[in-house]
């Protein structure tokens, strides 16, 4: 059994390895943890420095935090060879700046969940979502 201090240490190297896998710094990626129904539930999202907008990169459940956190890691070393890449355009209310913000998800309802992940729906305004070509 681990001890609190290893399990605390090894919740950080991990974090730390998913923030460095997708080189973002931890002002701009957020890690939420919940419990639901005797798992946890970690939500990935990530914060655009230039319009202050959150988004869902991905959610993983597991039977504790680390392994929410390993499963998340496996996550962002595969992501970019299993899902597709969609650009949507978009404009949040009472704004006049139209946005563009780029996902990776099976589909494209998936790519707009994490869009709208954790606001209401009213809120923004998508004018476009374009699968993009694979490189």
């Amino acid at each position: 059994m681990e001890s609190t201090t290893d399990v605390h240490l090894e919740s950080v190297r991990l974090q730390k390895q998913i923030e460095n896998h997708l080189g973002m710094s931890g002002g701009n990626l957020l890690f939420e943890f919940r419990q639901i129904d005797n798992k946890t539930r970690l939500d990935l999202i990530t914060v655009n420095p230039r319009h202050s907008q959150s988004f869902l990169l991905h959610s993983e459940e597991g039977y504790d935090r680390l392994d929410t956190l390993r499963k998340m890691l496996g996550y962002v070393q595969r992501y970019r060879d299993q899902e597709s890449s969609y650009t949507i355009q978009w404009m949040a209310r009472n704004d006049k700046e139209l946005n563009t913000s780029y996902f990776r998800a099976r589909h494209m309802y998936e790519a707009l969940d994490k869009l709208y992940f954790g606001r209401d729906m009213n809120t923004i305004t998508v004018f476009s979502i374009v699968l993009n070509p694979v490189s």
